[in-house]
């Protein structure tokens, strides 16, 4: 199979709602990171996510939606009053919100589970394809499984060459991490998987929120993932990723002691106003703060395996606010191998 990309003009647009139509995947931009979309409402078009990801299949996928009243026909209740609420304040945008699933959405898609993932992105070349193609399309990251999220066409060139036909190329994504996803069946919602939508932002609109104890570790033995980006080991370089934690000037002096006695390649991946204090080391900038490391983090782990990087340092965050959400993503790169600095 040859993949093309092309540009996101009307007739390019039209043709990948065409093969969504037809049971193909699709991959495209959302303001968050490129998606590999199908026909949500076909259990064979799912099926062929799981093959070209290599995805297992007791990971959940999120069904995306280009308009409030597409909601319906996908969910067995009412929205609750706290997601009507988050609905109205975040949709369009980076969350997915978790409820309990109609007979209409396959088990595929959400790996049998009775609930399902909803969002309503907000980059124009995802709603368009969405709409011309009349139909909810389920999409995980562009990515083999495993692999650091894709937030250009050449991220999913690389990992899926050969094995989806289109690949809708609208530049960079914006946002850089994936959605948050908040499941809304209970009391109160909880946070599954952090992201763009903070906690704050959801207690400020919902009144209350809960963070999953398995935001910041592996899934225990037996529990069951309810969200995407929860069981496996995600994001992650070909490298061995430890991530060092403390003030900045303790975490420098590990980062350079543990560089400085590895025995392979290594690579220290760190904010931008912190690399004068690694001296001649290979280093990758993670930008500014928070907001600048969430948008380049996959970026830079795709980077260091173009490097050839097999032992990297990263600096981490307080995990609150945006900085729960890039350690979330950077603990799973790591399997939480994180190193704490005194």
């Amino acid at each position: 199979m040859i993949t093309q990309v092309l540009s996101p003009s009307e007739g390019a647009i039209c043709e990948a709602a065409k093969l969504i139509f037809e049971g193909e995947l699709v991959g495209f931009p959302t303001e968050t990171v490129y998606g590999l979309g199908a026909n949500a409402l076909d259990a064979k078009a799912v099926q062929k996510i799981f093959d070209a990801k290599g995805r297992p299949g007791d990971n959940p996928l999120i069904v995306h939606i280009s308009h409030i009243q597409h909601l319906a026909p996908l969910v067995r209740e009412r929205p609750s009053a706290a997601a009507k609420a988050l609905i109205d304040a975040y949709w369009p945008g980076p969350m997915t919100l978790i409820f309990p699933k109609s007979t209409l959405v396959p088990a595929a898609v959400t790996a049998g589970l009775d609930t399902v993932a909803v969002r309503m992105p907000s980059h124009p070349i995802a709603r368009r394809l969405i709409e011309v193609s009349a139909l909810p399309i389920a999409a995980p990251s562009a990515n083999r499984s495993g692999r650091p999220s894709p937030t250009t066409a050449k991220h999913v060139l690389e990992d899926m060459s050969g094995r989806i036909p289109l690949i809708l190329d609208g530049g960079p994504c914006q946002v850089g991490l994936e959605s948050t996803v908040i499941d809304v069946t209970g009391c109160v919602p909880r946070v599954l998987r952090p992201g763009g939508i903070t906690p704050e932002m959801i207690a400020r609109v919902a009144g209350n929120v809960e963070v999953d104890g398995s935001v910041m570790r592996p899934l225990k033995e037996g529990e069951t993932p309810r969200s995407p980006g929860m069981k496996y080991r995600h994001y992650a370089p070909k490298g061995n990723l430890t991530i060092v934690q403390g003030s900045p000037d303790a975490v420098a002096r590990e980062i350079c002691r543990l560089y400085d006695e590895a025995k392979s390649p290594a690579l220290i991946l760190a904010l931008q106003p912190n690399l004068c204090r690694y001296g001649g080391r290979k280093t990758i900038s993670l930008g500014m703060n928070a907001e600048g490391m969430a948008h380049n983090l996959f970026d830079a782990l795709r980077k260091a395996d173009e490097m050839g990087a097999e032992v990297i340092f990263s600096e981490g965050l307080d995990a609150d606010g945006l900085g729960l959400a890039v350690m979330n993503r950077l603990g799973r790169a790591a399997a939480f191998h994180i190193v704490h600095a005194s």
